[in-house]
C-alpha cells in the first residue's frame, strides 16, 4: 500500500511506518492538501510530498525488492520527492539462523540495488530497517538493524543502528529476543535535511524512549520517523482495523 502525506511547514511530523499483517499488493491513496493546508502555503514554495510505503515482507528478497521498487516508482511517478520503506523492508526470515544467513553488508547487492532505484526514480528513500553484516561481523556473527537514507543520487547519505531492541514477552506467543540475533546501535544520528524537511531516524521499538525523540527533536528534527514490523500478535494490540 501507498499513502501520501502533504507536509505543513513548521510541523513536527512524527511517521510510523510498519508491513501490514495482511495487505492489498499494491494500492495507492493519494491525499490533497485541504483548503486550510493550502491556504498557509505561499506562492514562493510548494508543499513536499512525501510516499509512506506498507509491505507484508517475507524470506525471498528479490520478490521484496520487486514490491518495493513498484511502490517507489509509482511514488515518483505521482510526484514524491521521498519515499518511506518500513523496517525489515529487504526480508523477514522464519526464524533467527536464517536472519543471519540472509544478511548483507551495506556494500552488498541488495542495497545496491536499491541504490540504482533512487538514482532511477530521482528521489530519496528511507530504507526503515535493512538486516546488516557490520564490520564485525566475523567477530560477533551478528548482525545491525540498521536505518539507511539515500539520496535521489543513490548515495548513503545517513545510517542510524537501531538502539533499543526489541527484548520482550508477549502473550500468546512467547518471548521475542531481537539481540539473540542483533547489536545495538552505539550512538545517535543528527537530523537529516532533505526535501522534505530535516528527518530524524528511529526504528520501531525506540518509539518506547522518549528521550530518544526530545534528543532529535531538540538538533532541529521536523520529521521523526519510526519504520516497524509487527506480527500477528503486536499488530492488533497496537492497532485497529480501518473501517471500511
Amino acid at each position: 500500500m501507498l499513502g501520501f502525506i502533504i507536509r505543513p511547514p513548521h510541523q513536527l511530523l512524527p511517521l510510523l511506518l510498519c508491513p501490514g499483517l495482511r495487505i492489498p499488493r499494491l494500492s495507492v491513496l493519494c491525499a490533497q492538501p485541504s483548503p486550510r493546508a493550502m491556504a498557509i502555503s505561499s506562492s514562493s514554495w510548494e508543499l513536499p510530498l512525501v510516499a509512506v510505503c506498507q509491505v507484508t515482507s517475507t524470506p525471498d528478497k528479490q520478490e521484496n525488492f520487486k514490491t518495493c521498487a513498484e511502490l517507489v516508482r509509482e511514488a515518483a511517478r505521482l510526484g514524491a520527492c521521498l519515499a518511506f520503506l518500513p523496517e525489515a523492508f529487504d526480508f523477514i526470515a522464519r526464524d533467527p539462523a536464517e536472519t543471519l544467513r540472509l544478511s548483507e553488508p551495506l556494500g552488498g547487492n541488495l542495497l545496491g540495488e536499491y541504490t540504482q532505484l533512487a538514482r532511477e526514480c530521482g528521489l530519496w528513500l528511507s530504507l526503515g530497517g535493512f538486516h546488516e553484516r557490520g564490520q564485525d561481523w566475523e567477530q560477533t556473527q551478528k548482525i545491525y538493524n540498521c536505518h539507511v537514507l539515500l539520496n535521489n543520487e543513490g548515495s548513503v547519505v545517513a545510517t542510524y543502528r537501531k538502539t533499543h531492541l526489541c527484548d520482550v514477552e508477549i502473550p500468546g506467543q512467547g518471548p521475542m529476543r531481537e539481540s539473540n540475533s542483533t547489536i545495538p546501535g552505539p550512538s545517535l544520528e543528527s537530523p537529516v535535511s532533505t526535501p522534505a524537511g530535516k528527518i530524524g531516524l528511529a526504528i520501531c521499538y525506540d518509539m518506547r524512549f522518549p528521550e530518544l525523540s526530545l534528543a532529535l527533536a531538540q538538533a532541529g528534527a521536523e520529521i521523526l520517523t519510526y519504520p516497524s514490523a509487527f506480527g500477528s500478535v503486536t499488530g492488533p494490540a497496537h492497532w485497529e482495523p480501518a473501517s471500511s
